[in-house]
C-alpha cells in the first residue's frame, strides 16, 4: 500500500465560487487531478442525504426478495440494459472469474417515438418494493445533473465551452446500478467482488458505497485505497472520456477487494451512476488533445453506441 491519496474538491467552488479567479483555479486543480489519477472526489455535491438514504433501502429491499421473484426482471439477450443481473454474470475483462454481485440497471426515461428507443428500452420496475421507482429514479436525475456540472468543468479544463457537453449527454444511455455484494461464506475462492477493470463510459459518479473496498491503481502501479466520506461522491473518468481526450484524461483501473475476516461476512452495497454519451455521438478525438508528443491513438472514430455493445461482449453482459 501507498501514502499516496486521491484528492476531494469542494464542487462549490464551480457552481457557487467567491471569485472568477477561484472557479477557474477549481477547474484547474480538478482537471490536474485527473489528469494524475483519472479518479477525484466531490463534496458540497447538493444531493440530499435523506434521498441517498431512501433509495439505498428500496435498493437493499430488492435484493433481500427471493432469488426466484428478482430472476422474473432478468431480462435474457439484453445485455443487462434493464433490471435484474444475477450473481456471478459480469466478468471483468481479461479476468477468469465473475465478479462477486448482482445488480439492477435503471436507464433514462425516454418517450417511445424517440430515435433511441431502439437501443434504450423501457425501465423495468419491481412491483414488490414500494418506492423503488420513485427514489431510485430522482438519484438517478440528481446524479445525472451533477455528472454534467462536472463535464462541464472539464470542458473548460480542454479549452471548451463551459456547455459542450450538453447536447452530447441529454439523451445519453446513462445507468444507475445498484449493487448488491452479498457476504463471502468462505476465503478459499479465487474471485473477488470486482476484479480489476476501467469503466466504460465518460464519467462514473459513486455514492454511498456502504463499506471500504474501493481500490486505484495509481501510475506507479500501486493499488491505493479510496473509501469517500460520507458527504462525498467518488466521481472518475470511463473508457469513452479517455479515448475522445485522447489520453489526456484516463479511464484508471480500479476494483473492489474482499474483506478479511469477519468483515467478508457482511452484505455490501453501492450505487454508481454511468454517465454515457447519446448512443449516436461520435467519439472522435478532440484536436487540442493530439500533438507531436501525442500522437492520436485512435484514427478511426467510432459512435457511443457501437463502443458500448463492444466492450458489454468483452464483459460477458452479452
Amino acid at each position: 500500500m501507498t501514502d499516496a491519496r486521491i484528492p476531494t474538491f469542494d464542487i462549490r467552488r464551480f457552481t457557487d465560487p467567491v471569485s472568477d479567479a477561484d472557479r477557474r483555479a477549481f477547474v484547474e486543480e480538478l482537471g490536474s487531478a485527473y489528469e494524475e489519477w483519472g479518479f477525484a472526489g466531490i463534496r458540497h455535491h447538493g444531493i440530499a442525504q435523506s434521498l441517498i438514504d431512501d433509495s439505498y433501502e428500496v435498493f437493499r429491499r430488492f435484493f433481500a426478495l427471493p432469488e426466484a421473484t428478482k430472476r422474473r426482471y432478468h431480462v435474457e439477450g439484453s445485455g443487462g440494459a434493464r433490471g435484474y443481473t444475477p450473481f456471478g454474470i459480469e466478468t471483468a475483462k481479461g479476468a477468469q472469474h465473475s465478479d462477486l454481485k448482482e445488480f439492477w440497471h435503471i436507464g433514462r426515461e425516454i418517450p417511445d417515438e424517440s430515435a433511441h428507443r431502439d437501443v434504450m428500452p423501457p425501465n423495468l420496475w419491481p412491483t414488490e418494493v414500494d418506492g423503488f421507482r420513485e427514489h431510485g429514479y430522482a438519484l438517478y436525475e440528481a446524479l445525472d445533473a451533477l455528472g454534467s456540472r462536472v463535464l462541464s468543468a472539464l470542458a473548460l479544463r480542454l479549452g471548451l465551452p463551459e456547455g459542450w457537453f450538453a447536447d452530447k449527454t441529454d439523451c445519453g444511455n446513462s445507468i444507475l446500478r445498484p449493487i448488491h455484494y452479498p457476504p463471502i461464506t468462505t476465503d478459499a475462492i479465487p474471485n473477488v467482488r470486482a476484479g480489476a477493470h476501467e469503466d466504460i463510459n465518460l464519467i462514473t459518479l459513486l455514492v454511498g458505497a456502504s463499506a471500504a473496498g474501493l481500490e486505484v491503481r495509481s501510475r506507479k502501479g500501486e493499488w491505493v485505497p479510496f473509501t469517500a466520506d460520507a458527504d462525498t461522491i467518488v466521481v472518475n473518468i470511463g473508457d469513452m472520456l479517455q479515448r475522445l481526450t485522447n489520453h489526456a484524461f484516463p479511464s484508471t483501473t480500479h476494483r473492489v477487494v474482499n474483506p478479511q475476516g469477519e468483515a467478508a461476512r457482511q452484505a455490501r452495497y453501492s450505487t454508481p451512476f454511468f454517465l454515457h454519451p447519446n448512443p449516436d455521438f461520435l467519439i472522435d478525438v478532440l484536436p487540442q488533445t493530439v500533438g507531436d508528443g501525442n500522437p492520436s491513438r485512435y484514427p478511426e472514430p467510432i459512435t457511443a453506441q457501437a463502443y458500448l455493445e463492444e466492450r458489454l461482449r468483452e464483459i460477458k453482459l452479452k
